[in-house]
Formats: C-alpha cells, sequence, structure tokens
C-alpha cells in the first residue's frame, strides 16, 4: 500500500464558491438593512412629523441591523468552517487507518458517473497517489483543501451592504420634501428590494423574474404592517 505524505496547501485565490459566500452575505444584508430601517421610519412617522426623531430612530435601526447582521453571518459562517476543518481532519485520519475504504469511496464517486470500474479503479489509484486527502474530501464534501468560507468577509460584507441599504430609505424619509415624502419613499424601497432580489437570483441561479416579485412584495407588506403600527401609538 502506497501512502503520501499530504504537505500544508499554499495560500492560493479564493475560489467561486468563497466569493459567492461574501457576495450572499451582502446581498442578504442588503435586504434587510432596507427593510428593518423603513419599518422603523414607517411606524415612527406615523406617529411624529418631527424630523429629528425620525432620523434618529432610523439610523439607530440601521446600526443595529448592521452589526446584528454581521455578528450572525460571522457565527454562522464560522460554523461551517469548523465543521469543514473537522470533516477533514477525520478524512485525514481515516486514509490513515483504512486506506483501500477510502481508495473505494473514490473508485466508485467515478462509476457512478459512467465510468467501468476497471478505468474507476485507475484513476482512483492515480489520485490518490498525487494527492490523497485532496481527493478524498473533493470527492466526499466537495471542498476544496485551504479553501474555507471566511466569517470575517462575510461578516464585513453583511455590515457594510446592510448599512448601505438602510441609506436608501432613511434619506427619503428624512431628505424628500413633505408632499413627496411617503410616495418617495414608498418607491425607493421598491427599487431598492427588487434589485437586491435580482442580485440573489443571479447569484442562486434562480428565477429573476420570481426574486424580484417576491422581493417587491415582502416590501410592500413590511411598509404596511408598520404603517398600521405607527396609526396605533
Amino acid at each position: 500500500m502506497k501512502t503520501m505524505t499530504v504537505s500544508k496547501p499554499k495560500k492560493q485565490k479564493k475560489t467561486m464558491a468563497e466569493r459567492s459566500n461574501t457576495l450572499r452575505a451582502g446581498v442578504l444584508g442588503s435586504n434587510d438593512g432596507i427593510l428593518t430601517v423603513v419599518g422603523v421610519l414607517f411606524s415612527v412617522a406615523v406617529a411624529t412629523t418631527n424630523t429629528f426623531v425620525i432620523f434618529i430612530a432610523g439610523l439607530s435601526d440601521l446600526l443595529a441591523c448592521a452589526f446584528s447582521m454581521a455578528s450572525g453571518e460571522y457565527a454562522s459562517v464560522s460554523s461551517q468552517k469548523d465543521t469543514e476543518r473537522a470533516a477533514i481532519e477525520k478524512e485525514r485520519e481515516m486514509i490513515k487507518t483504512n486506506y483501500q475504504d477510502e481508495l473505494d469511496v473514490v473508485a466508485k464517486y467515478y462509476v457512478d458517473r459512467g465510468v467501468t470500474q476497471e478505468t474507476s479503479d485507475k484513476i482512483a489509484k492515480e489520485l490518490m497517489n498525487q494527492d490523497a486527502l485532496g481527493t478524498v474530501v473533493r470527492v466526499k464534501y466537495d471542498l476544496q483543501l485551504g479553501h474555507y468560507m471566511s466569517p470575517w468577509d462575510a461578516a464585513f460584507s453583511s455590515l457594510v451592504s446592510a448599512s448601505a441599504g438602510g441609506i436608501f430609505p432613511l434619506a427619503a424619509m428624512t431628505l424628500l420634501p413633505a408632499s413627496i415624502q411617503w410616495p418617495g419613499t414608498v418607491l425607493a424601497v421598491t427599487l431598492s428590494v427588487a434589485l437586491t432580489g435580482f442580485l440573489s437570483a443571479k447569484l442562486g441561479d434562480g428565477l429573476v423574474k420570481t426574486a424580484m416579485i417576491r422581493n417587491i412584495i415582502v416590501g410592500l407588506i413590511t411598509m404596511a404592517i408598520h404603517y398600521s403600527v405607527g396609526l396605533m401609538l
């Protein structure tokens, strides 16, 4: 039995999955920033016409939302990263103690994709000889050694995008003339959530039109609910 010593991989450029994860955090953060801020703004603006009070309430919520989203992304992606590392360490040990089983798993991977058993065995042996650990984690978990989702990138992306997203309704509600304040804010929110719906669909290979309509409906419902809450104050 031939075993290989797996060297620690050099730092490489980010994979598409890593970049997509950062973008995903940004899109979700932006969407949450828009909806949470406009919710507070609508509730407060119905209850008072004091622009300063409305601005402070919206700004406070924007900051709270941004840091909440960032901390949530950091915790979530950190947990994912820990799970990936644990899986890799498990496979590292499995290669030492059950090399043949791991070799069979790799061969089966190619058999399941239509390659003959004989050819699959040859491919598996060649790949395992070159990089046993890298081959196994790619086959079993679709992971690439040395590439983990970055919790800091996700947190920063979410923090910035949530702040940026919340600025649209905040600026519209506090800077527009009173005569177009409400319709202007509704329009700003509608366009903003439509954009985040478009981006989320593109990133997830989903239906663009459906995602945009869904986001717009959620945005309108959010504004309606918080407007109603404001009337109760």
